[in-house]
């Protein structure tokens, strides 16, 4: 599934360590759902969406070309 996430992050000057803090997650999941070899549980994706404040359809995409 491609993401924003590593954009959104970027844009909020966050390291992932800052991230998965904030999503209580490891560094290593975030890097993983950055690097898109995770696909974040329905929970964990509205917990990212509210972070941000975006809905999840602006942040996920299950379309490859994206």
């Amino acid at each position: 599934m491609n993401n924003r996430l590593r954009e959104m992050r970027a844009r909020y000057g966050w390291t992932q360590a800052d991230l998965a803090r904030r999503l209580e997650v490891s560094r290593q999941t975030v890097n993983a759902l950055e690097t898109g070899r995770y696909d974040p549980s329905l929970p964990l994706a509205f917990r990212i969406g509210r972070l941000f404040g975006l809905p999840i359809e602006m942040i996920f995409r299950d379309d490859p070309s994206s």
